[in-house]
């Protein structure tokens, strides 16, 4: 069998699969079963059970449930209510004002999190009734929000960079680094369009509060002291060559345990809730890695990855111009596959292409991720928009809609990105060559 009707084969399988409802995880499975019978003779179940136990042990996947149960905890803590009261009379003075909340509060939150739901779920609850009350903008509180949820991809401790570096196997502490700059450039151009659409829509905007006094302002920041401080416990250890990303994980929990404590939120059943909901997201991630990874050694078999590679070369595309094809790629296929699913489905086929045209995997890695963002806030199958109808009671097509300018500007993101690579390498470069 050829390898153009072999490719062909395990797409509509694939896609049989998904469409039948299966668990990402099983279909992915299925897949590499079928590749395996059709492209060769070795025995897919001893392939199937050694690659799965090489590909989860691995030590830095000890840092993925302990960072998604660092956010469980912080999701059931007085956390989010106080940044964003710490937030708001620091962002009244502001063209925009009280909707930089919504962007400054994602990122604080990202940056505890590692979840672009968890994100938009936590900071949304406590945003949308208070911006509504106070007369702000429908489409921009829901815009600003949609927009800079998605910074629970990009800002570390990101599970999918977690995700990204365990498949690819490449180093997890660089790619928190690398994820720095980019997430405050998508921090600034969220802010500076907020501005922007304020200035220029100074009627929908609604009367301007009473400034906030230096007490308030004093009040604010030891509100948002907590959150500081754990992110600076956590990446900071990071930074400094002190814990690795797995040490600092547990330096993560211990403090969301803490802060729970004396914020009064912490008691067994938050416990058993958050420990409940991170072995959930946890077992999920692992089984869909399990999948992957069995896929990845399939697809070796089937000569797929390096025929697709070769060709590539062939071709002669510019880095730029496969970046291009790429991005109208994951936007199309983050309309169907939520964030990590893309990435595990993808990277076995798509890196030996990226490796081939000379591109960083950890710029990569960031590139791809960006990309990511965006599909969550493309319908259907957006989970930030699902996250925000269950918020707002608003149709997910309303959402997106309201969530398009935020789209655009992640696509400006990605071509500054690709133009200016050093805004995602400069600091791993830096910081790790010491």
């Amino acid at each position: 069998m050829g390898i153009e009707i072999l490719s062909l084969l395990l797409i509509v399988v694939l896609f049989g699969v998904l469409a039948l409802g299966l668990w990402v995880g099983f279909g992915l499975i299925a897949v590499g079963l079928v590749a395996m019978m059709l492209a060769s003779t070795a025995p897919a179940e001893l392939v199937f059970g050694t690659k799965v136990w090489g590909a989860l042990n691995i030590w830095d996947l000890t840092a993925l449930p302990m960072f998604i149960w660092m956010g469980e905890i912080l999701f059931r803590s007085r956390l989010s209510s106080d940044m964003f009261s710490g937030l708001a009379p620091l962002t009244g003075r502001l063209p925009g004002r009280l909707l930089h909340a919504n962007i400054f509060g994602c990122a604080l939150f990202a940056a505890v999190s590692g979840s672009s739901a968890a994100t938009t779920a936590t900071v949304g609850r406590m945003s949308v009734p208070e911006l509504t009350k106070r007369g702000y903008d429908d489409r921009m509180i829901i815009g600003t929000l949609a927009g800079s949820g998605t910074f629970g991809f990009l800002i570390p401790p990101s599970i999918i960079l977690i995700v990204y570096g365990a498949a690819t196997e490449q180093s997890i502490a660089r790619l928190f680094l690398a994820g720095i700059g980019p997430g405050i450039l998508l921090a600034v151009l969220f802010s500076g369009y907020t501005m922007i659409w304020a200035l220029m829509n100074r009627e929908r905007m609604p009367e301007r509060e009473p400034a906030a006094s230096w007490g308030e302002k004093l009040r604010a920041l030891t509100l948002l002291g907590p959150t500081i401080l754990l992110i600076v416990a956590v990446i900071g250890s990071i930074y400094a060559g002190l814990a690795s990303p797995t040490e600092a994980a547990v330096v993560g929990v211990l403090g969301a345990l803490i802060l729970s404590a004396i914020g009064g939120s912490l008691d067994w059943q938050s416990t058993w809730e958050a420990l409940r909901g991170a072995t959930i997201t946890t077992c999920m991630i692992a089984f869909i890695l399990a999948g992957a990874a069995f896929l990845t050694v399939a697809m070796g078999y089937t000569g797929i990855p390096r025929a697709l590679a070769a060709w590539i070369g062939e071709q002669g595309y510019s880095p730029n111009l496969l970046l291009a094809a790429l991005v109208v790629f994951f936007v199309i296929l983050g309309m169907f596959l939520d964030g990590i699913s893309i990435v595990v489905l993808t990277t076995s086929v798509i890196l030996p292409m990226v490796l081939a045209a000379g591109i960083d995997p950890i710029w990569f890695g960031i590139f791809l991720v960006l990309v990511v963002e965006m599909s969550q806030i493309t319908p259907p199958v957006g989970f930030n928009l699902f996250v925000l109808q269950s918020i707002t009671g608003r149709s997910i097509f309303e959402i997106a809609r309201y969530a398009f300018p935020f789209f655009l500007l992640l696509v400006l993101a990605t071509a500054i990105l690709t133009l200016f690579p050093e805004i995602a390498l400069w600091i791993p470069q830096t910081m790790l060559a010491r």
